[in-house]
């Protein structure tokens, strides 16, 4: 039954993750009343995002990423800046194959690292064949201008708009694939939790113009953090 109901979940979410006129970033329709849309966003557990502190150092496996295909959209929906993926883009968790459906952003970010927001966070969404997700978070720092991301600013899409872009997916990850790992949900409405998250410990750079670019077309679509209650969160060795 909890397979169904993220399968679901997961149906909704990439149509458009649950109506726009239901909930959004503020107001009346903001993170706080979110419960109205689904009653997981306020009654549920293991709710993301977290601040990763207090970590738990674990001997994890390493993250076997293997993307390999490439960004060829990216479509303003009114929540966030979605990207297109084509090609062959795999990750394996727990000796388990999950394919990338997707990637977006969120400005700034949701998780927290250490209790340091980052100004952008992009999120990796994999699903496995029985509808179980895998989400990849990569921060952006302020530093030097990322060259992927300058793709995407150069000629940004209105709400409702799509653009095109060409690059390798695996561009926008960083060099060093360290992470840290708790269980969670999905970020937006329904909330659906029994989500894996890895958030990657090192994070690329954004100029300070990307950052203004990104937030000029997305606003601020970060959910708070939420109570962790009993959850440990793992520190890759």
């Amino acid at each position: 039954m909890k397979k169904i109901i993220l399968a679901m979940s997961v149906g909704a979410f990439f149509s458009a993750m649950t109506q726009a006129s239901e909930w959004g970033y503020t107001g009346e329709n903001g993170p706080d009343h979110w419960g109205h849309v689904s009653k997981i966003c306020e009654t549920g557990k293991n709710q993301s995002p977290i601040n990763l502190t207090d970590t738990v150092t674990s001997d994890l496996k390493p993250l076997a990423i293997a993307y390999q295909g490439q960004v060829t959209a990216v479509t303003n929906n009114g929540h966030t800046l979605q990207a297109t993926v084509t090609g062959n883009n795999t990750l394996t968790v727990d000796g388990t194959q999950f394919e990338l459906k997707q990637f977006h952003f969120h400005t700034p970010s949701e998780n927290l690292i250490k209790s340091h927001q980052y100004p952008l966070e992009a999120h990796f969404v994999n699903q496995d064949r029985d509808g179980n997700l895998a989400v990849v978070a990569v921060m952006f720092d302020l530093g030097a201008a990322d060259h992927e991301l300058a793709q995407l600013t150069q000629r940004l899409p209105k709400k409702g708009d799509t653009v095109a872009v060409s690059f390798p997916v695996k561009d926008l990850l960083p060099t060093t694939q360290k992470y840290y790992r708790f269980n969670g949900s999905l970020t937006t409405p329904p909330c659906s939790e029994g989500v894996r998250w890895f958030v990657m410990k090192q994070s690329k750079t954004l100029s300070t113009g990307q950052e203004n670019a990104l937030t000029s077309v997305m606003g601020h679509n970060n959910r708070p953090v939420q109570a962790r209650n009993a959850r440990i969160v793992m520190d890759e060795k």
